[in-house]
């Protein structure tokens, strides 16, 4: 089963560090950012299902990160607002802001894992999909989405498409993607199959194979799935 994955936003490297540690114990898997701005391209690259975020952080703030968060089309996954500010009224606010839960600091890190779960269990279907640009898959499900619309994919499409979401914007050679393909294959495969399987591919996610937007050749390197 595909585990949960958590972004957590923390300045402070020792709090940041109980958390992931405490969080991975419970079986999530954990990606880290120390500023906001690092935060925007770990939440666009690792695709989280909750974000664990600190208020008080450099760079950008943690209130102007939650509103980056909620105008990204991604804004179905959930947050909990961690601050040092204890007043009835502040955790007013930030629930208001629309976060899904408020925790003061100092505080335990079961207390903060009993809340990831209670969360998580109200908002926990979020995980199960990844969106881009209308393009939505559901990996425990087996479906993919455009505009709404169910596409019909084979066995080695939706492996490959699913690839791509969770790594967009990085060139992929033909060698890492045979490998993700056929990772226990017994006979030589040619690099022309992850071509046919990506030109199949094409025709059912791109408007205009000729030009594709989506899954972009990069000459003499491989592939790579655009996200704007």
């Amino acid at each position: 089963m595909m585990k949960q994955r958590i972004l957590v936003v923390e300045d402070d490297s020792m709090i940041r560090r109980l958390i992931k540690i405490n969080l991975e114990k419970h079986g999530y898997d954990v990606v880290e950012a120390a500023d906001g701005e690092e935060a925007k391209e770990v939440f666009m690259a690792a695709h989280p299902c909750l974000v664990i975020l600190d208020l008080m952080l450099p760079k950008v703030s943690g209130e102007e990160f939650f509103q980056w968060i909620r105008a990204q089309e991604r804004n179905e996954v959930s947050v909990i607002m961690l601050s040092a500010k204890s007043r009835v009224t502040d955790k007013i606010e930030g629930l208001k802001m629309g976060a899904d839960d408020y925790i003061t600091k100092p505080f335990e890190p079961d207390e903060l894992t009993a809340h990831v779960e209670a969360v998580l269990r109200r908002t926990g279907q979020f995980c199960q999909k990844i969106s881009h640009d209308g393009l939505c898959i559901k990996p425990r499900k087996g479906e993919v989405q455009l505009y709404d619309t169910d596409i019909s994919l084979t066995k080695h499409e939706f492996n490959l498409l699913y690839f791509f979401m969770q790594h967009p914007n990085i060139i992929h050679d033909r060698e890492t993607l045979l490998e993700h393909l056929y990772p226990y294959a017994e006979i030589s495969v040619m690099d022309r199959t992850i071509d046919a399987h990506i030109k199949k591919l094409r025709e059912k996610i791109e408007e205009d194979t000729s030009s594709p937007q989506r899954i972009q050749t990069v000459r003499g390197m491989g592939y790579k799935f655009v996200v704007q």
